[in-house]
């Protein structure tokens, strides 16, 4: 069964903007960010929430996708899910794009584990997972024409030239955020840049599983 091109990306903004409006209007958008966004430190310490009614830690990278911050952070997050998913819906279909969301979350929250394993801040959004939609989207749709470089492929010069320029935008919306390298404010620098690469990995992968080619059958 295939679902019309978009239906997927359609249904996880849907959501997201439903749950949101939940906590919202219940004032429990704070709670919530506590028992279901990922903390990093839970990871070390799995007994830190211990007799709350917690979402388990290897589950947090997809409960933290459903909670945002405030009006902005779900308008922004989802504006750039339904304009770039739908595209790369229409490619990769609904399994591979649901693969690639997934995957982009829990890439994002090991990235933002790897920065700072210790603390006790609540992540929150979907950034992340969105972020290996982008990544797809870029190395789908880009015009720029890319050579090869040496032993270098021109489809992994791409990536890397993406790879360099998210991560160089990211840096600078750290620096600009918190002032310095050293402690880049509330935004998740991190799993921004994490969810990018898994983005940029997996495209090639989910392309090849979308159009692999199927045995004929002869009657």
């Amino acid at each position: 069964m295939r679902l019309p091109a978009g239906r997927t990306t359609n249904g996880l903004a849907a959501i997201s903007v439903a749950v949101f409006l939940l906590l919202a209007l219940a004032n429990r958008v704070d709670d919530a960010a506590i028992i279901a966004g990922f903390i990093p430190a839970r990871i070390g310490d799995p007994a830190l929430l211990a007799g709350m009614a917690a979402v388990p830690a290897w589950l947090t990278p997809l409960s933290c996708t459903l909670i945002h911050a405030g009006w902005l952070h779900i308008g922004f997050n989802m504006l750039m899910l339904v304009f770039c998913g739908r595209q790369v819906e229409h490619v990769l279909g609904w399994g591979g794009t649901l693969v690639l969301y997934g995957v982009g979350a829990y890439a994002a929250c090991l990235a933002q584990w790897a920065v700072d394993p210790g603390s006790t801040n609540p992540m929150v959004g979907a950034s992340g997972a969105i972020s290996a939609i982008i990544a797809t989207y870029s190395l789908l749709y880009s015009q720029q024409q890319v050579r090869k470089m040496g032993p270098l492929s021109a489809n992994l010069v791409r990536v890397l030239w993406l790879a360099a320029g998210w991560i160089a935008i990211q840096l600078m919306i750290g620096v600009a955020t918190s002032g310095g390298f050293g402690e880049l404010g509330q935004i998740a620098i991190a799993a921004h840049i994490g969810g990018f690469l898994a983005g940029l990995i997996l495209t090639r992968p989910l392309l090849r599983w979308r159009f692999r080619k199927k045995p004929k059958v002869v009657n």
